[in-house]
């Protein structure tokens, strides 16, 4: 591999982020598909301003290789801005050449904050590995959620 991008997704990444967005949410790495309008939702949210979702493409050899979706809020609990890394996607054939570890690098340096935060999946050995060697540790907490419709 010899170049990598990293470049904020515009209006005509819609139909390449819809398929990598539909692959990430049929791996083993989620533990649920998600409504097919969701994807519609957080693509057109990640073009109408950077206030909530910033929606990073990879590219490498000139072909899309995943996507990473960042998620800001403001924590009482952190005294400052979190940057949640809410998704990050690489395609099967490029995973090994560094893709994570240069979206990590790039998300500390281009979105200054007090607190960084994922979620993975505990068989997601490969991403537990990435995390932790970048400083990531758990949280411990029990994390519950309320769907409404």
């Amino acid at each position: 591999m010899s170049e990598i991008i990293i470049r904020r997704a515009k209006p005509d990444d819609w139909q390449e982020f819809l398929k990598m967005s539909k692959e990430f949410y049929s791996s083993p790495a989620v533990l649920n598909d998600i409504d097919e309008g969701y994807h519609k939702n957080a693509f057109d949210e990640a073009m109408r301003s950077d206030d909530y979702l910033v929606l990073y493409i990879f590219d490498a050899d000139g072909e899309a290789a995943g996507f990473s979706m960042l998620n800001k809020m403001f924590s009482h609990e952190t005294g400052g801005l979190i940057v949640w890394i809410e998704e990050l996607y690489v395609r099967e054939k490029f995973r090994g050449h560094g893709l994570g570890s240069r979206l990590l690098e790039f998300v500390e340096q281009t979105h200054p904050a007090m607190r960084y935060r994922l979620e993975t999946e505990p068989e997601n050995e490969r991403a537990n590995k990435l995390y932790k060697r970048h400083g990531y540790q758990s949280l411990g907490y029990t994390q519950l959620f309320k769907d409404m419709d």
